[in-house]
């Protein structure tokens, strides 16, 4: 049932999954001005003549970031024709269309307005958010016509999981900040940042999205242990629980690896920045899973 839906939205998913890679890439590469402040021109071009190592790296995030674009807005439209019996896919069509305008606009923003550290970590936020809207809208073209899971859950676990995903955006907001400000070195050991005497702004940063991961790290486990109790009612829920613990720590892991594996800082930061999108993606689909049924 829906074949063509559910290749589609996995082939949008993939793309989206390129995009987020690019972005990551221009961020940690630098290359955010490598068409300098024109937008979606290129130094004026559509297509570069002569372009440079920087130049390459931000249009083609640009152009793969345009048809995917469209590939969400196509999947959105799609999935509301097809799959209009289910309850949450309008919502998260229009979430998907929203958010990737939303993430077209922050990026061209950034590009001709400058580049202020807010709009770009933002713009990473924004970027996590419209990657889960697409996976959201594919996985329910793989569940119609097939027995969708809706566990019955108590209301401070559902409380408690919202709060989880808010707090989770926070984290990777504050991530995203690490690198715009220019904080990823700040403290060159860990936990600790070393020198007290030594510690200024950017190792505030630093410190506050340590504290705040190792708190989420924290709370990813009692969200864990909670969704362990409804193993039997919903696979789904706890399994995607164990999931989120499992990708958080390879997250930290990759967070520390930056710190002490510098020649590796690409691969790290990279990983780094996937997972914790993985996460939040996961945490989404936990959520609507229990919206599926009223708490008692």
């Amino acid at each position: 049932m829906n074949k063509g839906l559910k290749i589609f939205g996995i082939l949008t998913s993939i793309g989206m999954l390129i995009v987020l890679l690019q972005g990551s890439i221009v961020t940690k590469t630098d290359s955010g001005d490598g068409c300098g402040e024109t937008w979606p021109l290129c130094f004026g071009e559509w297509v570069p003549s002569s372009p440079a190592i920087a130049t390459i790296i931000e249009y083609s995030h640009r152009l793969v970031s345009g048809i995917v674009g469209l590939m969400v807005i196509i999947l959105a439209i799609w999935a509301v024709k097809k799959l209009p019996h289910i309850r949450e896919t309008k919502f998260w069509a229009l979430m998907a269309v929203l958010f990737i305008i939303f993430q077209g606009f922050m990026g061209a923003a950034a590009v001709v307005f400058g580049h202020s550290n807010i709009v770009l970590a933002l713009h990473f936020g924004i970027s996590a958010i419209s990657f889960a809207t697409v996976i959201l809208l594919t996985t329910l073209a793989f569940e119609d016509g097939t027995r969708r899971p809706a566990p019955r859950v108590k209301k401070g676990f559902r409380s408690y999981l919202f709060f989880v995903l808010a707090y989770a955006y926070l984290v990777i907001y504050s991530g995203a900040y690490v690198k715009h400000t220019g904080a990823t070195y700040a403290c060159e050991q860990f936990p600790h940042c070393g020198d007290v005497a030594t510690f200024g702004f950017q190792a505030g940063v630093q410190m506050t999205h340590r504290i705040s991961a190792i708190i989420l790290v924290v709370m990813l486990f009692i969200l864990f242990i909670q969704a362990f109790h409804y193993r039997f009612e919903s696979k789904m829920l706890a399994g995607s629980g164990l999931s989120a613990l499992v990708l958080i720590l390879v997250q930290a892991a990759a967070g520390v690896a930056i710190v002490y594996f510098p020649d590796a800082y690409l691969a790290a930061a990279l990983t780094h920045t996937l997972v914790i999108t993985f996460v939040f993606t996961l945490l989404c689909y936990m959520a609507m899973l229990v919206t599926r049924n009223r708490a008692y």
